[in-house]
């Protein structure tokens, strides 16, 4: 198992600062990398690292799942988000973001073939040196697969964990997102995937429409995805887990109620789980 101690955290947004930093039971909190400075951090943010809080940032646009190698500058920002923060690691998205010099504007499913995992192994290895702490991917929602894909979530993710040691962040919420969507099974996923990895677990809401799950961070997390939350920790126990909450926001009571659903679901399952 990765050797962090996190417990159970909430998305630190600037419109929220207030609420967070007066929230009982918030034992971390991850921010987003390209919305702050290092120079010149929120001052909420050093009030949280005043109190020991670990915090963590969350990179949306290296794009390690491209072809291109990730670009210096935006992992010399995560680099010095991490040292402002002496965050415990840093964390980031497996997925296609651009090519050609072109934006996609969306975290996209990279394609899962043997010659793409060759490419981004490298990537990764590339991120890693540049980081001065560890690095973790979160598996994507994806609304569609590539053709060509060879291996499945986990059987990629497996290998490129295994040629790199790259730690993982599991949403379960885009493992929920990938079910509904793709008929993808949740819990086979999490029986694939390398756990013993595990850096910290995402849990999010979000909509349905017209049988399509968006996975918006805007609305309270449905039990099915509290279930593969528990189901998770019926097979290890993972250092952190924390709420993403983006937009909509709900009032402070809620986003405590949200928490304790959270740690609600984690100890069923760890009474299943046996050490």
């Amino acid at each position: 198992m990765a050797d962090f101690e996190l417990g159970v955290g909430i998305g630190w947004r600037s419109e929220i600062d207030l609420t967070v930093e007066r929230m009982a039971g918030v034992d971390f909190v991850e921010v987003v990398a390209e919305n702050i400075k290092p120079a010149a951090l929120p001052e909420s943010l050093r009030v949280l690292r005043g109190r020991g809080l670990p915090v963590v940032p969350h990179g949306v646009s290296l794009g390690v799942g491209g072809a291109q190698p990730p670009d210096p500058e935006r992992l010399a920002h995560l680099a010095a988000c991490a040292q402002a923060l002496d965050s415990p690691l840093v964390s980031e998205h497996l997925a296609f973001v651009r090519a050609g010099g072109v934006e996609a504007g969306h975290l996209l499913p990279v394609p899962r073939t043997r010659e793409a995992l060759d490419v981004i192994a490298d990537n990764v290895r590339r991120a890693q040196d540049a980081l001065p702490v560890p690095l973790a991917l979160e598996n994507v929602a994806a609304i569609f697969g590539w053709p060509e894909d060879e291996l499945t979530d986990g059987e990629f993710l497996a290998e490129l964990v295994e040629r790199t040691g790259v730690h993982l962040l599991i949403d379960v919420a885009n493992l929920y997102t990938n079910q509904v969507n793709l008929g993808l099974s949740a819990v086979a996923a999490l029986d694939a995937l390398p756990l013993s990895q595990l850096a910290y677990v995402h849990v999010a809401g979000g909509h349905e429409h017209g049988g399509i799950w968006h996975d918006t961070h805007t609305a309270t997390v449905p039990q099915e995805i509290l279930d593969i939350l528990t189901e998770l920790c019926a097979r290890t126990t993972p250092p952190g887990v924390l709420l993403e909450w983006d937009d909509d926001y709900p009032s402070d009571a809620a986003l405590v109620g949200e928490l304790d659903r959270i740690r609600t679901a984690m100890s069923l399952g760890t009474t299943r789980h046996a050490p």
